[in-house]
């Protein structure tokens, strides 16, 4: 083979071998793994103002302990919701029992208080016996406390599936996110709510771009 063929070899096909490759990379990885499809739970958490269906929803459970698990939530507030709540399908949605509705109020209000915007993150008030159904419905090893509340934060999807890890350098098959532990929120949680926006920002643009052609 003789010199020309082989300077356009390096300036033609390699580059174009290497887009393919990372092209392919990126539509494999940017993909949030679904842990369990179909969650049959979004006709419990309904009312007026939230509706997990075509959202993405952070889940959390403060059950009969808001004052406690908001100090974590804290976390997760700063770290994911203040950069995100603007996103039009985001939110976060709180399972709280009904005696603890007095606090929302102030707990929005703080939340105000930090040049963000309360509105995107939802409480729902069940029964002792609905929160119990929720949280077994989302299959995770997770336990709730006796008070019905957990450290841990739920990524479901648009269609009612639950997001996660398969493969966690920690813990292996992740299902949730511990709101306590700030190097968890900051990375993995951040990281893996970056990548299911970004999922659907492209799905988004796909959409877009066939309507065009059409």
């Amino acid at each position: 083979m003789d010199k020309k063929k082989i300077v356009l070899i390096i300036l033609f096909v390699l580059p174009i071998t290497a887009y393919m490759f990372f092209s392919s990379a990126v539509n494999e990885f940017a993909r949030l793994p679904i842990l369990k499809k179909d969650l049959d739970i979004s006709n419990t958490i309904k009312s007026d103002s939230v509706n997990l269906k075509d959202k993405i929803t952070l889940l959390t459970f403060f059950g009969h302990d808001f004052e406690t698990t908001k100090v974590y939530a804290f976390n997760m507030k700063e770290k994911i919701y203040d950069k995100n709540h603007e996103f039009k399908d985001f939110q976060v949605v709180t399972v709280i029992s009904s005696d603890q509705e007095k606090y929302i109020d102030q707990f929005k209000y703080e939340i105000n208080s930090t040049s963000s915007d309360a509105k995107f993150w939802k409480f729902v008030s069940l029964t002792d016996t609905e929160i119990k159904s929720v949280f077994e419905k989302l299959g995770s090893e997770i336990e709730l406390s006796d008070k019905l509340s957990s450290d841990h934060c739920f990524i479901i999807d648009k269609n009612i599936n639950l997001r996660g890890r398969l493969k966690d350098e920690d813990e292996g098959l992740k299902y949730a996110y511990d709101m306590s532990n700030i190097a968890e929120v900051n990375d993995k949680l951040n990281d893996d709510v970056k990548v299911l926006l970004a999922e659907y920002r492209l799905e988004l643009k796909k959409y877009k771009e066939e309507q065009k052609e059409d």
